[in-house]
């Protein structure tokens, strides 16, 4: 296996997953603090599920980000 072409292909998913993932978390707190479902200073808690579909595997990774 080509280590320096898997690093590569899985550095291109994830500035993908990054980049995409980003936008989607800031319009979902954009959007939750217009409609007063969160405000200033609230701890916003996220999940992240990556899935490999050919090994059956699901990892989660999670973390939380305070709104200021």
């Amino acid at each position: 296996m080509d280590e320096d072409h898997l690093n590569i292909e899985i550095r291109r998913f994830l500035k993908k997953v990054g980049i995409s993932s980003q936008r989607i978390i800031e319009n979902e707190i954009y959007q939750a603090e217009k409609s007063k479902k969160i405000q200033m200073g609230d701890e916003i808690k996220l999940e992240m599920e990556l899935k490999i579909v050919n090994t059956n595997s699901i990892n989660k990774i999670s973390g939380n980000i305070i709104i200021k």
